[in-house]
């Protein structure tokens, strides 16, 4: 088994070029794989890898970082390795809105979880966002919860320019790092109302039983595990190669879905030629489960 571990931190941070070069020796030294991203105004990834490997890289970003904990994080287990390569970068932001936070307004953030935050979306009053993509969406969301439909989180500000600044308003996403700035966002603008839900989905169907839960669906992750369920076990969508979109068991059973090549999202656009090389590509991947071996495009192991 391996153990994926997601986290967030806004902290000032220094020596970005230094603290890459020294992690990907870590990492790799380590065989973790992931992503891991570094920025002045802090750190944010999701990394995998064998237990006590995990431990020990939990333990060089704090001591390196002189972190007591992280703002955020969540632990799941998966059967396979859920990511090709061990990845540190350097971005302007932790997650972009163009917009920086720090300490300071941090404090501003009003976080809710479990009974309190089921209490809070029950409300026909509260306003619940789902701040994620629309692909994200659509594999599972909160009940009466909206979606802003938009591709690119730099874009969220638009959509939230069109919020009733007397609503009260519940947002939420996958481990709760796009909430953190978009709440800051809403509380710049003269929101009194804004509430975050603490750890952000996956803390919620970890520590949620089923039967209390208010979740509808399965929740997106990115990684080759592509979602997971309560108590976040494995989920039962897979990725179209054709199009790069989440897959449900119900898709599948389309006419226009062939394995490794499209679904009925795609089938239309995709040309003949794109269609011929990508069956070509799951033959590989086929020939090589039969003989027993990993393929480079093989997305489960």
């Amino acid at each position: 088994m391996f153990t994926v571990f997601g986290f967030y931190k806004f902290k000032k941070i220094k020596f970005l070029k230094k603290n890459k070069s020294f992690f990907q020796k870590e990492i790799s030294k380590n065989n973790v794989k992931g992503t891991i991203i570094l920025s002045a105004e802090g750190i944010n990834g999701t990394i995998a890898g064998k237990k006590d490997n995990i431990t020990k890289i939990i333990k060089i970003l704090k001591s390196q970082f002189e972190l007591k904990d992280f703002d955020s994080k969540n632990i799941s287990q998966s059967r396979f390795q859920p990511f090709h390569k061990g990845k540190i970068k350097i971005k302007n932001e932790v997650v972009p809105l163009g917009l920086k936070i720090n300490s300071k307004n941090k404090k501003l953030s009003r976080y809710i979880s479990g009974k309190s935050w089921n209490k809070l979306i029950s409300n026909k009053e509260t306003l619940v966002v789902d701040a994620r993509k629309p692909f994200e969406y659509d594999v599972g969301t909160f009940k009466n919860s909206i979606n802003p439909n938009i591709q690119n989180f730099r874009d969220f500000p638009k959509y939230l320019k069109k919020i009733n600044k007397t609503k009260s308003v519940a947002m939420f996403c996958t481990g709760g790092i796009r909430c953190e700035k978009a709440s800051i966002f809403l509380k710049r603008k003269g929101f009194k109302n804004v509430f975050q839900l603490k750890g952000g989905i996956l803390n919620y169907l970890d520590k949620t039983e089923k039967k209390d839960s208010l979740w509808k669906g399965e929740c997106f992750v990115f990684d080759n595990r592509i979602s997971l369920k309560h108590k976040l076990k494995q989920g039962s969508f897979s990725i179209c190669s054709g199009c790069r979109t989440p897959l449900s068991v119900q898709d599948k059973k389309s006419n226009k879905y062939e394995e490794g090549v499209s679904c009925s999202r795609c089938y239309e656009t995709l040309t003949n030629t794109q269609k011929s090389r990508f069956r070509m590509r799951q033959n590989q991947i086929n020939v090589a489960k039969k003989s027993g071996r990993k393929h480079k495009f093989q997305k489960e192991y």
